[in-house]
């Protein structure tokens, strides 16, 4: 069949529109070898204990041309907390703290991203831990993406935040002869993800 002069024109249209269209999100699977769920908590109101939770997995949807369809989800098992000290990590792991034998899993879903004027970014979600579901907001900074040796396409961000254990009904603690608690009641978060593009 022949194609007119109109026909051929509006293939064109649509070629062109095609091309200049931004790419649609990608899904991106969080990679734990080059990764961290770190945290640091007051102790004893002088020094901060550093810790992390080694076993996590999840998902990052990413465009960069369009942030507010960023999504991310995560799962982080509560056994996995690592402080150093096996015998803290212990009672960490214990009813007093997570309880992990009745609570295994920490979770956070991603509600919204708000782009801040520096470049950087606000994200939102709900962070379930020791079963109470919380809002959070997290400072991100996204690093970019590039294309590793093997030609997997990779994203890279750094994420901080502060939360209250007590919030989420971690609440023990034992008061000082001298003022103030064994263990402080604010978390600061800190993350680094790098995600890969599931094919």
């Amino acid at each position: 069949m022949k194609r007119t002069p109109i026909a051929l024109g509006l293939l064109a249209c649509v070629a062109l529109a095609a091309a200049a269209a931004p790419a649609a999100a990608a899904t991106f699977t969080i990679d734990r070898a080059h990764s961290s769920v770190g945290f640091k908590v007051k102790h004893l109101m002088v020094s901060n204990v550093r810790g992390s939770f080694n076993d996590f997995a999840g998902t990052v949807v990413y465009d960069p041309a369009d942030p507010k369809s960023w999504q991310v989800e995560a799962t982080i098992q509560a056994a996995s907390i690592d402080t150093g000290v096996p015998k803290r990590d212990d009672h960490l792991r214990s009813a007093d703290f997570f309880d992990v034998a009745t609570i295994p899993t920490l979770t956070f879903k991603s509600t919204g991203v708000k782009a801040n004027a520096d470049g950087t970014f606000l994200l939102t979600g709900d962070l379930t831990m020791h079963g109470v579901t919380k809002p959070v907001t997290l400072n991100l900074e996204v690093n970019g993406m590039i294309k590793d040796p093997q030609g997997n396409t990779r994203v890279g961000c750094s994420a901080t935040g502060k939360l209250n254990r007590s919030d989420f009904g971690l609440t023990w603690n034992h008061a000082l002869e001298s003022g103030g608690v064994v263990v402080g009641d604010e978390v600061t978060l800190m993350l680094e993800v790098e995600a890969t593009r599931q094919p």
